[in-house]
């Protein structure tokens, strides 16, 4: 352009600028705005603000926060929009030192941050797990006459949640309606979603109600928490009226709220209820996920119900939807436990040649299968096999090994397992000494029992009900005394 004699305009310029910075051209940028000057244009806040942003883009952080600096040397004031664009680009890195010592360059220049950029910083305080400093930057402003918003108190509100400090939490929604900032949907949607999560249904009710009395329309996400609770609590009546209610009020359930419904019918071992809302499901147009489908092949299962599981499987696969290892190790476990190990091996092995890698949880499921099935030998092979495919066993996974050899009556095998959990980890656990204790009072040898018995009361577990139940026996036939029973207490 400029070879053809015709001076480019602002206009042109700032384009081509915007251009440099959204490419991979940052240096030619820098370069740009050092040419407008020389050719006599004076480059403005936007201009400046641009070159931010871009140098943001392109990991320059340094020279981003430099050229604020700089603004001033070039005849240009840089305003809250260009220290708002440096303090977003340096929150979004994580660099919250620095966005704090603009702050207090901020006011030190005398243009006073606004609510935006305390929002800004607040969020990465709270996102990068510094709460307290979020708490305090709070007050600052409050004391300084900048008026928090409901983003100021959102953010903080969820920190806090996150770190199961709900008094606090609950303190903040009451501080911001003495303030007369009104909470919207988030504020109510973070609080009880958090206090279901952790039990508090009770609270999370009360605020559900504060709600609607505040005439906050509850949307999808209020009434999945909602119906959660309700489920998680066992009150599926409610959390079934709730669901009728909330389709009553033209808020249609999705994904989450068909699947937190069924893992609770599943859950009180009402599978055909969950099998009747996965059909409405359909109905309504909604694809199941990997998980409607694993709830559902675990309930059935649990049901005992092994053939519907198996053609639910069918279905999941048939529909395109890929299984994934949950899926694959509730298929297991439900086929061992209902007695079908022959085809639980042909489906571990289709799954050891496809390229889902099993973990530690398949291994054990295949392993109590075998165990239970009275092939010990087997369970015993692909106990050992583990190192070989890189799978460390955790301490089920040597319980049920160690119970077993204890059921076939190999307890030389069992002690010397037990010896290898405490000498390579991991550490035994109460399951693993009442196993071992049980298998050596059957056969007699009170002096092992009670050995294992002291053993386990200086590691700080105690007897477990099958235990006591078998020690109480053994008293009133006379093949134990009293001392017993005492040590296990």
């Amino acid at each position: 352009m400029m070879k053809l004699g015709y001076e480019p305009d602002i206009v042109t310029l700032s384009s081509l600028l915007n251009g440099y910075c959204h490419g991979k051209r940052i240096s030619e940028a820098v370069a740009l705005v050092d040419q407008m000057v020389e050719m006599g244009y004076q480059p403005n806040t936007v201009t400046f603000t641009t070159l931010i942003h871009g140098l943001f883009l392109h990991n320059k952080a340094l020279e981003a926060v430099a050229l604020v600096d700089q603004m001033a040397v070039k005849g240009c004031q840089p305003n809250l929009v260009t220290y708002g664009a440096v303090v977003n680009g340096l929150c979004k890195r994580g660099d919250i030192d620095l966005a704090l010592s603009l702050l207090k360059k901020m006011e030190k220049g005398k243009i006073e941050p606004n609510v935006v950029i305390y929002n800004t910083i607040i969020d990465s305080l709270c996102k990068y797990r510094h709460v307290d400093d979020a708490l305090n930057l709070l007050n600052e402003m409050v004391i300084k006459g900048i008026s928090p918003n409901v983003v100021t108190y959102n953010s903080l509100i969820s920190c806090l949640c996150n770190y199961g400090r709900w008094s606090d939490a609950s303190r903040l929604l009451s501080d911001m309606i003495e303030r007369r900032i009104n909470p919207n949907s988030i504020t109510f949607n973070t609080l009880i979603d958090a206090f279901v999560k952790v039990g508090k249904l009770l609270e999370a009710e009360k605020l559900y109600e504060e709600m609607i009395k505040r005439s906050i329309d509850p949307n999808v996400i209020t009434y999945n928490s909602m119906i959660n609770g309700f489920c998680m609590h066992d009150r599926l009546d409610e959390a079934k009226q709730m669901f009728e209610f909330m389709v009553s009020k033209d808020c249609y359930p999705n994904v989450v709220t068909y699947n937190t419904l069924i893992k609770g019918f599943c859950k009180a071992k009402k599978v055909v209820d969950g099998m009747e809302l996965f059909r409405n499901m359909s109905q309504r147009g909604l694809v199941g996920n990997t998980v409607t489908y694993n709830t559902l092949i675990q309930g059935l299962f649990q049901d005992g119900d092994c053939d519907m599981a198996q053609e639910l499987f069918k279905v999941m696969v048939s529909d395109g939807l890929p299984p994934d290892i949950i899926t694959y190790n509730f298929l297991l476990d439900g086929l061992c436990k209902n007695g079908k190990l022959e085809k639980a091996l042909v489906v571990f092995e289709y799954l050891q040649k496809s390229k889902l890698e099993p973990d530690i949880c398949t291994y054990n499921i295949m392993i109590e299968g075998m165990c239970k099935a009275r092939k010990v030998e087997d369970g015993w092979n692909l106990f050992c096999s583990l190192s070989l495919k890189g799978v460390k066993p955790d301490v089920i996974t040597y319980n049920t090994m160690i119970s077993g050899f204890c059921w076939k009556g190999l307890k030389e095998e069992a002690d010397t397992l037990f010896k290898k959990m405490k000498e390579d980890g991991p550490l035994p656990d109460s399951g693993t000494y009442n196993t071992l204790i049980r298998a050596h009072l059957r056969d007699g040898d009170k002096a092992a029992s009670a050995e294992l018995i002291k053993e386990m009361r200086s590691c700080g577990f105690a007897g477990d009900a099958s235990t006591i139940g078998l020690v109480t026996n053994m008293l009133h036939d006379g093949r134990l005394d009293k001392s017993f029973l005492d040590m296990l207490s």
